[in-house]
């Protein structure tokens, strides 16, 4: 140990790694630009699965084939910076900003747009139907409506749009034929054109062989009559030709954009599809910035409070953890979307974490020195961060499991969600391991701190920490009456499922969801009777603050959305649409089985990494606590009639992270008092372990409801049952793993059968293993 102030080398080197880590991010936040989600800037985005056609396979090439015409569609629409991607072998995420209206971008977009030109063979049922052509459905002998209802048969396809070099919608006031859309051709296709007319002018004049019928997607769009000034035999020539058909502007556009972009090589289905109106997304960032802001201050205030200057150079630590996420989100390229925003304020809670478990144990570390010659400060903070890093590393780990099995078993914005917790949890490690670390032994190192070591908040037990030494109370003697308690919430929990049901989001369930904002305040009851009225008997309603309203429904026609909203607009005295989501039935129970597979992987990888971290008794309780969190989560819900949604998966995976967090840091610390005493009774241990990591689950719960609570109040509808999910489950989560989980432990132990002598045996085996780490931090007191 250098003598004075002077900094280890170690310290030096710390510190020019954290510089450049910061200098790093400090350029990734000025010249990169972030993605922004739909969710926060608008626009609409559309989930789009390709499925096998009788002559094409949906494979993943013609997946691609499919990506490509599609992505021709989407610039003819005019959107700016629109992002197309494949997702798995047979989809393909089609992000629109800007452009709020869903369904005509799946009108646009969801259209095979197979176009072939035919001659016309007669009216009627005609002759037995040849087989299909391949790549256009139809073959000689098939019959189609024109646009009169009168039945055409039809001869094989003359070309098709393969063929079409450009596609123009045309409007022609002088003949008063309205919009139209007119072709170029090229190469075969104007050949096959002058002879397919040619023959046609051949026909006798009102004959319906003298007739071209053109066909898009097996339907008749056009079937005009070759002009008599024609000439048989010789027919169009100059490769150019219209489509009339009494076409208003926007479906001339349309089809023109449709000829142009190419025929889909396969069909595709829309089983997504979500739109968000740009002032809601506007609203959403304002709101989530203005929480982030007042969350992060509130906790800057109180860890400065109790830590003191430890606690003001952490909540600089802070800021740079803020800046290293947001610099690793532009790294990676992804997209910040609601949810992910509101786990990017979350993860704030847990560099809190972090800081608060090294504190703590300096403090401790502090205390245990003989009062006649005090540790010294730095010697403090080094064995602090030193016997911290195993609670420290094995909360993150467990969290970071639940963060990636979101990333892998969530789709959508739950997605996102997972790739800024991922991102958070590897940013909060940074601060508080090298950051916080850096700044606190320069700060330690200075004169006039180490003259007044209490200034740095170690010098000291701290409040709670006094109160229990003093009190010394045995919150473990009345273990089975804890447990009674948590099966009575359980109890009650399951009653709120069975009585009054899930209700499962439309992402879970499929269906349409549409939100409003109305003028006036609207009656849930009364627009619910209104919609019925008008035809929509099964659609949900419900309303949130004055100028908010909800209609939940099955897939919808293009008609019966119009119709609902003008009920909504009449009701309402003016609407506005600013959120619509369509979820097909198929997503929706593959949503639902991720879920479900998500949350039980959890819960086995919880249990694995923690059985090899711990004993199988620690594992096991554990788990059941993080179960029995859950459940008391989910029945509240029920209770309460909220939504179960995807935003609710994210927070509940969340729950499960920070209830495992908890519950290791008590188990981390009876492992460490179990190396330093071994014949001690494990439940005097678990009682100490508790009584020892109490001001570290007080003060980081502390932090995290400051944050939480700024979401629930400022983050808008859309984070507050998100937020209120997560206070619930912090809450029964501090509980759980003190009278839960640790309980649960000492039965489990009591009933383990080992002899305390073999159990002394593995103890000392693990502390070999683990290269006598447990030996020379045992300094804590039993």
């Amino acid at each position: 140990m250098p003598a004075g102030g002077t900094l280890t080398r170690a310290t030096r080197v710390r510190a020019l790694l954290a510089l450049a880590i910061l200098a790093l991010s400090t350029f990734l936040a000025l010249t990169q630009p972030v993605r922004l989600g739909l969710d926060l800037r608008g626009g609409t985005q559309l989930v789009l699965e390709t499925r096998d056609s009788p002559t094409a396979k949906a494979d993943r090439d013609a997946t691609d084939r499919t990506l490509e015409v599609l992505r021709r569609r989407v610039d003819a629409l005019g959107v700016s910076e629109p992002h197309l991607a494949r997702a798995g072998d047979h989809r393909i995420v089609v992000e629109l900003p800007g452009l709020d209206d869903p369904d005509e971008a799946a009108a646009v977009l969801g259209r095979t747009a197979q176009l072939t030109v035919h001659p016309v063979l007669g009216t009627g049922p005609g002759p037995r139907s040849a087989p299909a052509d391949p790549g256009t459905g139809t073959g000689t002998g098939t019959v189609l409506p024109d646009d009169t209802g009168t039945p055409l048969r039809l001869g094989p396809p003359a070309l098709t749009g393969a063929e079409v070099q450009r596609a123009e919608a045309e409007f022609d006031a002088e003949s008063g034929s309205g919009w139209s859309v007119g072709l170029s051709l090229r190469g075969t296709g104007e050949r096959a054109w002058a002879r397919l007319t040619g023959t046609a002018a051949c026909a006798a004049p009102h004959d319906p062989a003298r007739r071209a019928a053109i066909v898009l997607d097996r339907k008749i769009i056009s079937s005009p009559q070759v002009e008599s000034s024609v000439a048989c035999g010789v027919g169009i020539t100059g490769g150019t030709t219209r489509i009339t058909g009494g076409f208003y502007q926007r479906a001339a556009q349309e089809l023109a954009l449709l000829i142009n972009g190419g025929a889909l090589p396969v069909p595709v289905d829309i089983v997504e599809q979500r739109a968000v109106g740009p002032t809601l997304g506007a609203l959403a960032i304002t709101s989530s910035a203005q929480a982030a802001v007042l969350g992060v201050a509130l906790t800057a205030v109180f860890i400065t409070v109790v830590y003191r200057l430890l606690g003001a150079l952490a909540t600089l630590a802070l800021a740079c953890y803020a800046l290293i996420s947001y610099a690793a989100l532009l790294a990676l390229g992804a997209t910040l979307t609601l949810p992910g925003l509101a786990g990017f304020v979350l993860a704030v809670g847990m560099a809190v974490d972090a800081n608060v478990l090294v504190f703590e144990r300096a403090r401790e570390e502090y205390a245990a020195g003989p009062p006649a010659r005090p540790r010294t400060l730095r010697s403090t903070l080094a064995a602090g961060f030193r016997n911290a890093f195993s609670a420290i590393a094995d909360s993150n780990v467990t969290t970071l499991l639940a963060a990636v099995l979101l990333f892998f078993f969530a789709s959508g914005p739950v997605r996102g969600f997972g790739v800024t917790l991922c991102i958070g949890v590897a940013a909060s490690m940074v601060s508080a391991l090298l950051i916080t670390r850096v700044l606190a032994e320069c700060a330690v190192a200075l004169p006039p701190v180490r003259r007044r070591p209490r200034l740095t908040g170690l010098a000291g037990l701290g409040r709670v920490r006094s109160w229990l030494a003093r009190r010394r109370p045995d919150l473990l003697r009345h273990r089975r009456r804890w447990l009674a308690l948590s099966g009575a919430a359980l109890l009650l929990a399951v009653s709120g499922i069975a009585v009054r049901g899930l209700d499962y989001g439309v992402e879970f369930t499929g269906g349409r969801m549409i939100e409003y904002t109305t003028t006036r305040p609207v009656d849930a009851e009364r627009a619910r009777a209104a919609l019925g009225t008008a035809g929509l008997d099964r659609a949900q309603v419900t309303t949130s603050g004055d100028d908010a309203l909800t209609v939940r429904t099955e897939r919808l026609s293009a008609a019966q959305l119009r119709t609902a909203d003008r009920v909504v607009d009449e009701l309402g005295g003016g609407a506005e649409k600013v959120r619509d989501e369509l979820i097909g039935p198929s997503l929706g129970d593959e949503l639902r089985r991720g879920a479900l597979v998500a949350l039980g992987l959890a819960l086995a990888a919880q249990l694995v990494y923690l059985a090899v971290r711990f004993r199988w008794t620690f594992a096991l309780s554990a788990v059941v606590a993080m179960a029995h969190d859950v459940l008391v989560l989910v029945g509240v819900f029920a209770w309460l009639g909220k939504s179960l949604d995807g935003v609710f998966l994210a927070s509940l995976l969340t729950v499960i992270g920070y209830s495992v967090n908890d519950s290791v840091v008590v188990f981390d610390r009876i492992r460490e008092l179990r190396a330093g005493a071994r014949d001690a009774p494990f439940p005097d241990l678990a009682n100490a372990a508790v009584l020892q990591t109490v001001p570290r689950t007080v003060n980081t719960g502390m932090g995290a409801v400051f944050i939480l609570a700024a979401l629930a109040a400022l983050g808008g509808d859309s984070l507050t049952d998100f937020a209120l999910a997560l206070l619930i489950g912090i809450t029964v989560g501090t509980y759980s793993s003190v009278f839960t989980a640790t309980p649960l432990a000492v039965v489990l132990e009591r009933h383990d059968g080992a002899s305390p002598r073999r159990t002394a045996r593995r103890t000392a085996r693990r502390t070999a293993r683990r290269g006598g780490r447990d030996r020379r931090d045992s300094g804590a007191r039993v």
